[in-house]
């Protein structure tokens, strides 16, 4: 049976447009069915300085993947996609491709190598803006509050900002 996921796309490393679309047709193929996309939107790196900004996006998906195992094909299609992790360097970092599980349906998840719902989603606009885009009135399982509220309620003040490109049709 399949279940509604919300995957954080972003990019700020090579032709990022280029990078999300390949992204999200990537999902669809070893994911689940993408049935929902939000606008992009070009954001201030978060927590690190770095030469250029990230494009983001968010993508709800129906996938009848376990939820490491959805893990596991987001972190292959972000190594497809170009990205290297480098376990020497400690905290954030420009990529080509980062993929995050922002929520997967209402489950809560706590495991070392993965956490449901993201822990920060609620501290960035930057995942916030695009989230309420295509499910404004999800309600985060742990806060009990709508994403729209908690963007209302988010502090960030880094600059984001909806891209003219229009989404690709799904």
């Amino acid at each position: 049976m399949a279940v509604h996921s919300y995957i954080l796309l972003g990019t700020n490393l090579g032709d990022r447009e280029s990078l999300l679309k390949k992204a999200i047709t990537m999902i669809g193929e070893s994911c689940g069915e993408v049935v929902a996309a939000s606008e992009i939107y070009e954001t201030e790196p978060w927590g690190f300085v770095a030469e250029n900004n990230f494009l983001n996006q968010v993508v709800m998906v129906d996938t009848e993947l376990e939820p490491h195992d959805l893990l596991k094909e987001l972190l292959s299609i972000e190594a497809v996609l170009g990205r290297q992790r480098d376990e020497n360097v400690k905290g954030y970092a420009s990529r080509p491709m980062d993929l995050d599980i922002l929520y997967y349906d209402d489950k809560i998840i706590n495991d070392d190598d993965l956490i449901v719902p993201h822990p920060r989603l609620h501290q960035r606009r930057f995942t916030l803006m695009p989230l309420c885009d295509i499910s404004a009135d999800f309600e985060h399982p742990v806060f009990k509050k709508t994403n729209k509220t908690l963007l209302e309620e988010c502090q960030d003040t880094s600059e984001v900002s909806r891209q003219d490109t229009k989404t690709p049709s799904l």
